[in-house]
């Protein structure tokens, strides 16, 4: 599967982020807990380039509570500090303000040493689509302010919001990469939603899901589904699709002839993994 997917308006928000940068004193990075890698946009290292940055793993409600550990982890190694969210509930999102200050300590401590009474932090939220950028911060201003919807691209300019007295946001579009190189890396982003559902193949995103499930969490998914016995051969297409099938039976997906239907079955499935009625998962390890 090869997405080209480039909108203008996401054109447009990277040099939008590019010219507001000097405004910025740090950059708040949105990354899915259950695929922190995928879900990390290859071109934020560019432009955010030296800036100070906070990593949020979010999602982590719907993700591998070891796996996550280990990638907080992975990148506090990689020079940056990151923590678990979940926007929705809340968890994590009042601990935001206090890293940010933590990280910007040696600059605050300078202008406290001048005299100076520091000014509100200025943060830059970026993240790929349909992370919860505009969730995170409804849930910081204490309202509702950005645009929210279980879909990508919801969010389309920008805009500065107050977070208390201590720290201002910039909201941004998400951003995506022109062309996803790698196959995997474009069905784990449609596995979880990221990809909008118009431009892929339903099934063959399933299959992808059911085929890592199998291998990875082969309980949950027998125990959601009734399946009985674990595979014993993760290679066979022939074993994957019959695993869709069981589910599809199992969710009564059945057309005329007792045929499964599996669009339909596929729809189902991924609508079950996404709202975590298959327990927490996550698709990537770190290496």
């Amino acid at each position: 599967m090869t997405i080209q997917w480039f909108p203008g308006h996401m054109t447009r928000a990277r040099r939008q982020i590019e010219a507001k940068l000097g405004l910025i004193d740090l950059a708040i990075e949105l990354l899915d807990a259950r695929l922190p890698l995928s879900s990390r946009n290859p071109m934020i290292g560019d432009i955010l380039k030296d800036k100070p940055r906070l990593i949020l793993l979010n999602k982590s409600d719907l993700a591998d509570p070891e796996v996550t550990k280990r990638w907080i982890e992975y990148f506090r190694e990689e020079g940056h500090l990151a923590i678990e969210t979940d926007t929705p509930g809340g968890r994590g999102v009042k601990d935001i303000s206090v890293y940010a200050k933590q990280l910007l300590k040696e600059k605050i401590d300078r202008q406290i040493a001048k005299g100076m009474n520091p000014r509100a932090i200025r943060g830059l939220i970026v993240g790929i689509p349909n992370v919860g950028k505009s969730t995170l911060i409804n849930k910081l201003a204490g309202k509702s302010i950005a645009e929210t919807g279980d879909r990508p691209g919801v969010t389309k300019g920008q805009q500065w919001i107050k977070i208390g007295k201590e720290m201002e946001l910039l909201d941004t579009p998400g951003i995506l990469w022109p062309k996803f190189d790698d196959q995997n890396v474009g069905m784990k982003l449609a596995v979880t939603g990221a990809i909008k559902e118009d431009v892929l193949n339903v099934e063959e995103v399933t299959f992808f899901a059911i085929k890592y499930c199998a291998e990875h969490y082969w309980d949950r998914l027998s125990e959601r589904y009734a399946l009985g016995e674990r595979p014993t051969v993760f290679d066979d297409p022939d074993e994957i699709v019959h695993i869709m099938e069981e589910i599809g039976r199992k969710r009564g997906c059945i057309m005329s002839g007792g045929r499964v239907d599996l669009t339909k079955a596929s729809v189902l499935f991924l609508r079950d993994l996404r709202s975590g009625k298959l327990g927490r998962f996550s698709l990537e390890e770190p290496f």
